[in-house]
């Protein structure tokens, strides 16, 4: 990724008080992929490296640099990083099952305090630590963490070590994942990697459900805004390799004044209903394409009638937009 600039698809949030973090991408020596061609050498290499640059050392100061583009359930997640500096605070975290700033699990390492531990934010209040005070963690060297979720047993290893026992929490199920710091810690992370295993969100449980459910649906798209309101985009279909794509000019209308397109596709011979989904409170939080079984005589009414259906199963399974993405 570009260098002097934030990593696309992560999103800067703080926990605490304080100025937000400053997250760029640098040149910075930092573990080679090779190995080196003589025992001993130094096996670095000047490359990018994800970075929190701000010193503002107050001290319930916790930047996050959240992932925007999935939420995680069971994975294995493995970064390494650097603590290069700081007065008050050397640290380095991943936040993870993140909910929002008030509302996620830590764990981060302390170079200052020679510290390796857990904890979570559950409403904004921090729970008590997990893990040991007297593990050595230089500062201005390159250490790895992982972190491995499986359903509500959490484990913790420092350096391909489990430094903490393993951990059983209920409180988050899933989330996102992100980058963590404390403080005035300047701190590098670089090479992180995940494995996980794919969570079905409602969104693409109802799809699945609609065309089980109703053989005269040959299709089902949903479509609802991106991140940051710039217009929608399908986020479940059964056509998988559309998902992420942007919605059109009728999926737009659908949802902005909640009304109904229809038409014939007669290249597949389908007929073409987008119509508006509803929350328990009435609002509009998605266009709905439903691809329908043509046949001679098709109308606009009929569509409808044949369409509502399902529009209403998929209405009866969530309170608010929020659910669909869960």
């Amino acid at each position: 990724m570009p260098v002097g600039k934030p990593p696309v698809g992560f999103q800067s949030e703080l926990t605490g008080t304080g100025a937000p973090g400053d997250w760029k991408v640098v040149l910075a020596d930092a573990p080679s992929a090779f190995q080196p061609l003589t025992p001993g050498a130094l096996n670095t290499a000047k490359r990018g490296v994800l970075a929190q640059l701000a010193a503002d050392a107050t001290e319930e100061r916790f930047p996050v640099l959240v992932f925007q583009e999935e939420v995680f359930g069971d994975f294995s997640f493995t970064t390494k990083f650097k603590c290069v500096d700081g007065k008050v605070e050397q640290m380095a975290g991943v936040a993870f099952r993140y909910q929002d700033p008030k509302n996620y699990y830590i764990v981060r390492a302390n170079a200052l305090g020679n510290s390796f531990r857990f904890y979570k934010f559950v409403n904004g209040e921090r729970s008590a630590p997990v893990g040991p005070g007297d593990i050595p963690i230089p500062r201005g060297v390159w250490h790895e963490m992982t972190i491995e979720c499986k359903g509500n047993q959490i484990r913790c290893l420092l350096n391909g070590k489990e430094a903490i026992p393993t951990l059983t929490d209920n409180s988050f199920p899933f989330g996102k994942l992100g980058f963590w710091t404390k403080s005035d810690s300047v701190t590098q992370f670089a090479d992180a990697r995940i494995t996980y295993t794919p969570r079905e969100t409602l969104a693409k449980t109802l799809v699945r459900d609609v065309l089980a459910k109703f053989g005269y649906i040959a299709g089902v798209t949903i479509y609802m805004p991106k991140t940051g309101g710039k217009g929608l985009g399908i986020v479940a279909s059964n056509q998988e390799k559309t998902i992420g794509d942007k919605g059109g000019e009728v999926e737009q209308q659908v949802f902005d004044k909640d009304v109904i397109f229809s038409g014939p596709e007669k290249q597949r011979s389908l007929y073409l209903i987008t119509l508006p989904m509803h929350d328990r409170n009435g609002e509009v939080v998605a266009a709905v394409r439903l691809d329908l079984g043509a046949f001679p005589g098709q109308t606009e009414k009929n569509a409808i009638l044949r369409a509502m259906p399902a529009i209403k199963l998929m209405e009866g399974r969530f309170k608010d937009a929020r659910d669909l993405l869960e």
